[in-house]
């Protein structure tokens, strides 16, 4: 947008510094449309899965009871949590203590990276594969698909957290802070149905 459709009231600095959070706001609202189309594919899964269970004679592999859920349990405390973290890493941000942002920022990616290594054990230790039978596959799609989104995630806070080390980045507040932590309260509220869907509903 053109600063001579600001306010003339405004010297130039002022004009340029509306301008710049007008284009942050219309980012933002591009952004919440992405992950509103994002939504749309994991209800698609969600609801390919329930018909999938519902309908099918033999849902689990051959030997195969249900899934173990103490562990899945514990990574699903652990990401929503990191919800809840990241939250006040952002408020540090906001009253401008670096540090603080740093230190909470960092234990949301420490936080993520745990969920998926707890998958990737879990993954390692399932005596069926992607071929084995409906329920098969629909489990490691759903899971794995996530499980892509919280990595992308984690990748995204680890840009944020470097470009906080350049002087007065973030003095002005940044778009970049408010989508990433938006995408991971995504990724925590996909992965409480998801929790929902395969591990508690027998």
């Amino acid at each position: 947008m053109s600063t001579a459709n600001l306010d003339p009231t405004l010297d130039g600095h002022q004009a340029v510094h509306a301008a710049e959070h007008e284009e942050e706001d219309h980012r933002l609202f591009g952004f919440i449309v992405f992950l509103i189309s994002e939504s749309v594919i994991f209800v698609s899964f969600f609801v390919g899965y329930i018909v999938f269970k519902t309908s099918a004679a033999d849902w689990y592999p051959t030997g195969f009871e249900g899934l173990e859920i103490r562990e899945p349990f514990i990574n699903t405390v652990v990401l929503v949590s990191s919800s809840f973290v990241i939250y006040f890493a952002e408020r540090f941000l906001h009253k401008e203590n670096l540090w603080g942002f740093r230190a909470f920022w960092l234990l949301t990616m420490a936080m993520g990276s745990f969920f998926l290594y707890g998958q990737a054990v879990e993954w390692l230790g399932l005596p069926f594969g992607f071929t084995d039978g409906v329920f098969g596959g629909t489990f490691y799609l759903l899971t794995g698909f996530h499980g892509l989104h919280v990595l992308t995630g984690v990748l995204l806070q680890g840009i944020m957290l470097g470009r906080s080390f350049i002087p007065n980045n973030y003095a002005g507040g940044e778009y970049g802070i408010q989508a990433t932590s938006l995408f991971w309260h995504f990724v925590d509220v996909i992965w409480i149905v998801l929790f929902l869907l395969i591990y508690v509903w027998r």
